[in-house]
């Protein structure tokens, strides 16, 4: 008579167990180590070892580097998952802080390879954010938040954003050609705040403050109805002064 499987036992998966080894194996020799000394100390056959490796590198789990293995990038980013968490629990605070305090919608958006990234926004039922009803990565020529981050760019980066991303009209009162757009840009300041008015969406008006946090291209920015246009520069000053409370939960961008 055949022994029935005891329900409470586990389902192992061999090859996990055995890539889980190496990594521990790895996770010993801060300076790296061959695939024969990893595969000897997880005492795992060398062939196998192999597979698994070139399996955990492509995974970036693991990093080859003159002919030795450490550790890869996705083993800080799983380190790390709580602390990710916690950083943007932090932002969404932040921004819930200066929607109240000036009650107006808050938004903070970074550009990351090569495109505009709206990371985050703040706004309530009596003071709505604008809806993206026309792409924000596309039509970065004709938002506060755009300009803003354009702005910050080199002269390579900003013609290289306009080449994939042409000017065109969004509203009657956007910028309408690219000379325009760059002659305006080059006269922005980096610590100015851009302001547009009814560019990106009509009955609204808008501004955005760069931001440095670390080594990323950031802004936060608030808009208006358009005839609360009064309202909208006291707005945008309020936040940049209080801006340097904020560093710590924004220098997070990047690893979210």
């Amino acid at each position: 008579m055949a022994t029935a499987t005891n329900a409470t036992t586990p389902t192992l998966i061999g090859s996990v167990q055995r890539a889980l080894r190496l990594l521990e194996a790895a996770a010993s020799h801060r300076e790296g180590a061959p695939a024969k000394v990893l595969a000897r100390e997880a005492a795992i056959p060398l062939p196998t070892a192999y597979h698994l490796l070139r399996t955990l590198t492509h995974e970036d789990y693991l990093r080859r580097e003159k002919g030795v293995f450490v550790l890869g990038e996705a083993v800080g980013r799983l380190a790390l998952g709580e602390s990710v968490q916690n950083r943007r629990s932090r932002l969404e605070d932040a921004l819930q802080h200066w929607r109240d305090a000036i009650g107006v919608p808050v938004y903070f958006a970074l550009y990351r390879e090569g495109e505009i990234e709206l990371v985050a926004i703040s706004d309530t039922p009596y003071a709505p954010a604008v809806a993206e009803w026309a792409d924000f990565r596309e039509t970065g020529h004709a938002h506060a938040i755009g300009q803003c981050l354009l702005s910050q760019l080199d002269e390579n980066a900003r013609r290289d954003h306009l080449d994939r991303h042409p000017v065109q009209p969004v509203t009657p009162y956007s910028v309408s050609d690219r000379r325009t757009l760059l002659d305006r840009l080059a006269t922005t300041g980096r610590i100015q705040p851009v302001v547009e008015r009814q560019e990106y969406a009509l009955g609204t008006v808008c501004a955005a403050i760069p931001v440095t946090a670390g080594s990323c291209v950031a802004t936060m920015a608030i808009s208006l109805p358009l005839h609360q246009e009064e309202r909208l520069l006291p707005a945008i000053e309020q936040l940049r002064k209080g801006i340097g409370g904020l560093l710590g939960a924004l220098a997070f961008s990047i690893s979210i």
